[in-house]
């Protein structure tokens, strides 16, 4: 049999895969229709005795009409190691579960596992925060290394850089009362974590937990089992379910939601992947010469739109949603992943829980054999109809701050030139606006989406520089109070745009990433703790930035102006002032929103962008302003009141004004 007499005819099962456990007995199933033979490799229940020999090999029965093997050992196998003997093409190879639900160490050795006995104190009573919906979202994005492995984290050594550091409550700055860590992240009152990869990756030796090793994890090897680098034992398979529940557990306690960092796209190994070595080349894109497409830019790609590939994709998603209680999900290099796949993950998880958000990066790393129509890139959002399915907006983060691969390369908060309607087509949400020329926006030609939930919009995460960083590489000379000044007009910015904010964390104390000889590092994916950790005094000498991120995330949650359902409704409501008529330079953005059968206290909000180095005036025709942001502090109270109806709006500077 070969690959293409797989397809329509043996890539139809619908059925469970992995092993199905029971105290009674454990059923192992693995679809491998190419393979010759298939045995279960069983091994003991230790751990830490990683490297054993197979205790017992037992064969396992095909069913030629579906192409799963399958076995039934008797008895209460949860603890015991397992692996499957896959022959094809007359060689034997040991396979890891596809669908393990729990590994060994390093992930070359799945586990049998009693899930309901991973499940912590009070996990069946959990219940999710409450996310009415999409648009109220606010995500914060973490890597669960970086949040608590500096000493000034106050976490306790034990948790330092594991799951159990982000749980932590009533951590300090040592010698303060200073909050860190999830007190602070509460605090912040924003209302998603998005945690980079947790799902196994292969790029840190878990078996040395004492040896400082770094990676943000994009290098996948075991879709259904957390990572165990930040477990506190990563010999004992069953800690890592366990400490990842009682993270979750405790954020949902703590007011909130989490977001998975997923990455469907490729696998760090290629042809002797698990995937491949159980079904060769069914779960890869090939190229004509049946090399390995590289759409990722990783060495390889998944095929998605192969049916036992979305089955694959999709089973795993629900399982993370259903047993981890994951609240969201957010795709890595989602344009090497085909539409049809998604739209089934969002109707599956829409069968879970509506308020699951899924958003991803609208881009590829590389050229790949799926048709550019099938992807889902940012420029295809629009055959997603109504569903919540998000992208990224490159458009954002560029227009504000500069183009990412380009880092002396300024954007309009730094005073470059013809970015209005790039930034207005963010306040839009990417949304069909008349008031917009789309000829001007600078990577699209017209709107993307069709809803502003599909909008994800930032200026800065885990990649490339930071938002303080790249201000410090494009505003050289510039004193630091001058760039704090453009940092918060980036920030009131993606706070008052249509759609979902998102921003990396640090962001709002300037996290800087530079080596210990002071340079600067864009690319931080395997740096040291020193680059990458949080530095929690950064938080303490940079407050003012803080409260002013607080205070613009409290407007925002307070007042649905700021995030509106639907595109209809920021039509109805949102009206950009003309150069000309309602004021005179160039690099300013003004609008007003009313309020027609939106449920804000507000009649209307006035917002003005300044990213002139000089103070200019705005004209409207109402006087009689409440002013609620400006360069200084942001919230929800008065901070002046405007009489006039020009407003004077300085250097550098958002305004938002109420009535």
């Amino acid at each position: 049999m070969n690959l293409n007499e797989i397809y329509g005819k043996l890539d139809n099962y619908d059925g469970k895969l992995g092993a199905l456990y029971s105290k009674e007995e454990t059923r192992f199933i693995l679809w491998a229709p190419l393979a010759q033979d298939v045995k279960l490799a069983l091994y003991n229940r230790d751990g830490l005795d990683f490297e054993s020999n197979i205790q017992k090999t037992v064969s396992m029965r095909f069913e030629e009409d579906d192409g799963i093997w399958h076995v039934t050992i008797k008895g209460d196998l949860s603890g015991i190691y397992y692996n499957y003997l896959v022959t094809n093409d007359d060689v034997e190879s040991e396979v890891v579960d596809p669908y393990a639900k729990a590994v060994g160490v390093n992930g070359k050795r799945a586990m049998v596992v009693d899930l309901e006995a991973t499940n912590p104190e009070g996990w069946k009573d959990d219940v999710k925060p409450v996310l009415k919906d999409a648009t109220d979202s606010v995500i914060y994005e973490i890597h669960v290394r970086d949040f608590s492995i500096n000493e000034n984290s106050g976490v306790k050594d034990k948790y330092k850089g594991k799951y159990s550091g982000v749980a932590e409550r009533n951590t300090r700055i040592p010698g303060t009362d200073i909050k860190t860590g999830l007190d602070y992240v509460i605090s912040l009152g924003i209302t998603h974590v998005h945690l980079l990869p947790i799902e196994d990756y292969i790029t840190v030796d878990e078996s040395e937990p004492e040896k400082k090793q770094y990676n943000w994890g994009y290098d996948p090897q075991n879709f259904n089992v957390p990572e165990g680098s930040y477990s506190s034992d990563p010999f004992r398979a069953e800690k890592r379910i366990k400490e990842v529940k009682e993270m979750v557990l405790k954020l949902h306690e703590s007011g909130i939601r989490v977001v998975m960092d997923v990455v469907y796209n490729h696998t760090y190994k290629s042809k002797d992947s698990n995937l491949n070595l159980a079904v060769p080349n069914y779960y890869y894109r090939q190229n004509q010469d049946g090399s390995f497409s590289n759409g990722s830019a990783c060495g390889n790609e998944i095929a998605s739109e192969r049916k036992m590939v979305r089955k694959f994709i999709v089973d795993s998603l629900v399982y993370w949603a259903k047993e981890y209680h994951i609240d969201g999900f957010r795709f890595d290099l989602m344009g090497v992943l085909d539409i049809d796949t998604l739209k089934e993950v969002r109707c599956e998880l829409d069968k879970i829980d509506k308020s699951i958000i899924l958003y991803g990066e609208g881009w590829n790393g590389g050229s790949s054999t799926l048709a550019y129509d099938y992807g889902c890139f940012k420029s295809n959002t629009t055959k997603f109809g109504n569903m919540q399915i998000g992208s990224f907006s490159d458009d954002i983060r560029d227009g504000i701050k500069g183009h990412v691969f380009n880092k002396y390369e300024k954007g309009f908060i730094s005073g470059k030139e013809n970015l209005e309607d790039t930034i207005k087509f963010a306040v839009t949400a990417s949304v069909q606006h008349e008031d917009i020329n789309y000829s001007n926006v600078i990577y699209s030609d017209g709107p993307w989406a069709n809803e502003p939930y599909q909008v994800i919009n930032y200026t800065s995460a885990h990649d490339n520089n930071t938002l303080f960083d790249k201000l410090l590489l494009t505003n050289e000379g510039k004193s630091l109070e001058e760039i704090a000044k453009l940092n918060k007009l980036s920030a009131a910015i993606i706070f008052t745009c249509q759609g979902i904010p998102f921003f990396q964390s640090g962001e709002e104390f300037m996290r800087t990433k530079k080596d210990e000889s002071g340079n600067i590092v864009e690319n931080s994916y395997n740096s040291s703790d020193y680059v990458n950790s949080l530095d929690w005094e950064r938080m303490n000498e940079n407050k003012d930035m803080v409260d002013y991120y607080k205070g613009l995330i409290k407007l925002r949650k307070t007042h649905k102006l700021f995030h509106m359902n639907s595109a209809d409704d920021i039509r109805k409501n949102l009206v950009f002032l003309k150069k000309g008529i309602n004021f005179q330079n160039n690099n300013v953005v003004a609008y007003i929103i009313n309020n027609f059968n939106i449920d804000d206290i507000y009649n209307k909000v006035l917002i003005i962008y300044n990213a002139n180095e000089f103070e200019i005036k705005v004209n409207v025709e109402e006087a009689d302003w409440s002013l609620i942001v400006n360069g200084d502090k942001s919230g929800c109270e008065e901070l002046v009141h405007i009489d006039s109806n020009e407003i004077k709006v300085p250097a550098h500077c958002c305004y938002v004004l109420s009535k």
